[in-house]
């Protein structure tokens, strides 16, 4: 008799990446209409030069090669921690930083952290797929906030006050937004903070994104200006798409310094430590690069534009409901068909690559994500002429 596998992991549900992948595996493009890949974020350049040249030079330390502390690089930790309080105020120290292997395992880490089997969580729809499988892998109830298509996908905290339970251990919030490029304004994020402080939960702020955001208006927040932040906020973090280092895997957690002494015992659990050659690259990026991140931030921007630009078409029968950072959300015109089957019906007969709202959770059959990043803003307008052709196709 062969052994049983775990159910709650049989039961979650599929990497959703992947199986995009497969709709066009084997496939060949013409050049005439190449493939449109907007199907999962990854920076469409590479690192700066100057990064990884450091990089280079430090593979060849024995020190390099050997665990840093289970924490992470002291220095790196200080860096990050001097770099948030200077953007965002505040008092943050090295004893609030772990230096995770990315950001899903950061989010995995503060959950296991925080709740277990039983516990609720809540997310709101649409939701970042890998959130949701290791709420289900971990036998830990998700606690869907809807979506509201009214508010251009910002959550409402009111909402989310008549769905908490007494089991909930956690708010989880992502922005700019994860599928759908939203950005929650600094008063609605505090106005979640006020509420997970009022029922002893934490408030999960995964900001992957961050920097791609313009503080022409201030930062993304000012939770952090609060002297007792660390009692209810999380900070997530990936340094994957500011630095385009998404192999490195090199991410944060940033909370009070019990939640890191919980984070530190899971982190010696799972990995010991992230790799010394990825917080190396970080550390680098965080004191050296940040012109070249303004340079990507701005041809960023300008891809948003761009595509904003093309959907602005009133021909084009695609609604855009919101864009920022890297994804765009999009309201398709067929009633008829599921989402799954819009996005099957763009890549077969229009090649591109798109992800149906229904890998990121219930009701959004009539959305798609486009990860917008992935094309040039030279490109938007062939994206618009395709998504056009799809109505009489």
């Amino acid at each position: 008799m062969s052994f049983v596998l775990n159910a709650d992991v049989l039961s979650a549900i599929e990497p959703p990446i992947a199986e995009s992948q497969t709709w066009i595996a084997g496939r060949t493009f013409p050049a005439e209409k190449p493939l449109l890949d907007l199907s999962q974020a990854v920076p469409s350049y590479p690192p700066a030069k100057e990064l990884t040249d450091h990089v280079a030079e430090r593979a060849a330390d024995f020190e390099t090669a050997q665990y840093s502390v289970i924490r992470g690089v002291p220095e790196l930790r200080q860096e990050l921690a001097d770099h948030v309080a200077s953007r965002y105020g505040g008092v943050i120290g090295p004893e609030n930083v772990l230096i995770s292997a990315g950001c899903n395992q950061a989010f995995c880490m503060a959950i296991l952290a925080i709740a277990r089997a039983g516990d609720a969580v809540m997310l709101p729809v649409p939701y970042y797929f890998n959130h949701q499988m290791w709420l289900e892998m971990q036998g830990i109830d998700p606690i869907h906030l809807p979506f509201r298509f009214d508010r251009a996908g910002v959550p409402d905290p009111e909402e989310a006050r008549r769905l908490l339970t007494d089991r909930t251990k956690a708010i989880v919030l992502v922005s700019p937004n994860n599928p759908t490029g939203a950005v929650y304004p600094p008063e609605v994020i505090a106005e979640f903070r006020d509420l997970a402080a009022e029922r002893g939960i934490a408030l999960i702020l995964d900001e992957t994104y961050r920097d791609f955001l313009e503080d022409g208006n201030g930062p993304p927040h000012d939770l952090f200006r609060d002297e007792k932040w660390g009692e209810t906020l999380i900070q997530l973090y990936s340094f994957s798409k500011t630095f385009s280092l998404t192999g490195y895997r090199a991410g944060s957690v940033m909370a009070g310094a019990k939640t890191i002494d919980a984070v530190t015992k899971i982190m010696d659990t799972i990995q010991i430590c992230t790799p010394r050659i990825s917080q190396y690259a970080a550390l680098y990026g965080l004191r050296h690069v940040w012109p070249w991140v303004a340079e990507k931030r701005d041809m960023l921007k300008g891809r948003k534009e761009a595509l904003e630009a093309a959907f602005r078409s009133n021909d084009l029968g695609y609604e855009l409901v919101s864009a920022g950072a890297y994804f765009s959300y999009v309201r398709h015109p067929f009633e008829d068909l599921s989402a799954k089957q819009v996005a099957r019906k763009l890549a077969d007969e229009q090649n591109i690559l798109c992800l149906p709202g229904s890998f990121f959770g219930p009701g959004q059959e009539r959305f798609l994500r486009l990860a917008f990043a992935n094309a040039t803003a030279e490109e938007m307008p062939e994206l618009a002429k395709r998504l056009r052709a799809s109505l009489a196709a």
